[in-house]
């Protein structure tokens, strides 16, 4: 199952060049009016080799490469052109594992362009499993983020997401909450990431440490996703984050995958 898949590339001269904006919906800022190149669809490719074994069908380095190949057609872009914003910031392709349900989000400039929902095999696809828990949601970061230093916004998202599973506006004392803002405070005084405490160290085994725990909902989601992006400086949730794994699992519980 795929979710935000690219729109099919425009083919005729008059919609040349074809921009970021033109083939992912959700690309806002001065990405969506760049024109995509040569170079950035092919680190796009190595990408989605190097993480999936194989370019996507219909994913994020296919319609990139439909799109550059047109443009370098109509000599718009050059063949080892590269858009500034892209070489800058990368592609990246993000895979975490909620529930036996593959997760695969791919990023271009540091904006989410696609994501990916597979039933891993080997987990068994036939029966229905339990739904997804915020818990699960917190566990899934942890593998995705583990050497990810904690910051504030990863802080607050943690924070969220134990209200929602408690029930409770309250912090719990000694818990994910607690520790995660402890976490992010000590990381401020640190210079360099080899001793900060890191998204592993506050998040593995997340789901016995919640008091309470509960199915992740679109609204819990939305709500966590507010919580990361409000104590983000450039108001963007962290790929394989906190925010980006609780989305998945609540579109996860509602198609009862």
């Amino acid at each position: 199952m795929s979710q935000e898949q690219p729109r099919k590339p425009p083919s005729t001269a008059e919609q040349l060049p074809i921009k970021y904006g033109d083939v992912f919906e959700d690309v806002a800022g001065k990405l969506a009016a760049k024109t995509i190149s040569p170079e950035d669809a092919a680190m796009m490719q190595a990408a989605e080799t190097t993480v999936l074994g194989e370019t996507k069908r219909g994913g994020a380095a296919a319609a990139m490469q439909s799109a550059a190949q047109l443009n370098e057609k109509a000599g718009v872009v050059g063949h080892r052109d590269v858009t500034a914003a892209v070489a800058a910031k990368g592609v990246s392709v993000e895979e975490m594992d909620i529930q036996g349900t593959r997760i695969v989000t791919e990023s271009i400039g540091g904006q989410v362009v696609g994501q990916y929902a597979e039933v891993n095999p080997a987990a068994g696809g036939v029966l229905r499993r339990p739904p997804v828990t915020i818990g699960d949601s917190l566990e899934a970061a942890a593998r995705s983020s583990a050497d990810r230093p904690v910051d504030h916004s990863d802080a607050a998202a943690i924070q969220a997401a134990e209200f929602r599973a408690t029930g409770s506006d309250f912090m719990t004392t000694g818990g994910l909450g607690a520790a995660a803002q402890s976490a992010a405070a000590v990381n401020d005084d640190k210079i360099g990431d080899k001793d900060k405490i890191k998204m592993g160290d506050i998040l593995t085994g997340a789901t016995a440490m919640l008091p309470e725990d509960k199915a992740v909902t679109a609204e819990d989601a939305a709500g966590i996703m507010n919580a990361e992006m409000r104590n983000q400086p450039r108001v963007k949730i962290h790929p394989g984050g906190v925010a980006e794994a609780a989305a998945a699992a609540a579109r996860i519980n509602e198609r009862g995958m």
